[in-house]
């Protein structure tokens, strides 16, 4: 089963997007394909080749665009829909299901060594959180500096930092600081 969130998660592998340099952790394609196999995607049955890479990363940068966008309440640009709709076209399909100990997963082709071969789980994350009931809970972090978009899963509804142990404390810091200045 592809977890609905796949798709953030790979348009976080670029955070403290609000600085002057975000922090990129895809600098080549190998660390793509450990990207893939430890998030549950298939691995490349060979190294992609740069210009594999670059899509790759284009596509990243399309997932970010499309949820942050949403996330600040506004529609994202038809050409973007479209870009997305293009990637999932030229992705493998998923057409058959096979048994397997715990449940069932998708028989996918993934052998064909290009980045829509590799990211298709990505790209299913993608289409069907925007399609899906949860596209309502999706949040850009409240840090201006991180950029982060993730799913609200927390039962009010309300979460406003990727996460309490980085964005979340930061925030507590810079309040208490302030504060005690003031006082």
């Amino acid at each position: 089963m592809i977890r609905a969130d796949l798709c953030l998660e790979f348009a976080n592998t670029r955070y403290w997007r609000g600085q002057p340099t975000p922090t990129e952790t895809l600098n080549g394609p190998e660390d793509l394909a450990a990207w893939s196999s430890a998030n549950g995607g298939p691995k490349a049955a060979r190294p992609l080749a740069s210009p594999e890479f670059d899509r790759a990363i284009e596509l990243r940068e399309l997932i970010h665009r499309l949820f942050d966008t949403h996330a600040q309440g506004k529609a994202p640009p038809v050409r973007d829909i479209e870009a997305l709709n293009q990637a999932l076209a030229m992705a493998p399909a998923r057409t058959t299901l096979h048994r397997e100990r715990t449940g069932y997963s998708w028989d996918v082709d993934f052998k064909s060594g290009t980045a829509l071969a590799l990211l298709a789980p990505v790209l299913w994350s993608a289409g069907d959180l925007l399609a899906g009931p949860r596209l309502d809970r999706v949040r850009r972090c409240a840090n201006p500096e991180c950029g982060w978009v993730f799913l609200d899963d927390s039962r009010a509804g309300k979460r406003r930092w990727c996460s309490m142990q980085s964005c979340g404390n930061r925030a507590k810091a810079k309040r208490h600081y302030h504060k005690s200045r003031e006082g």
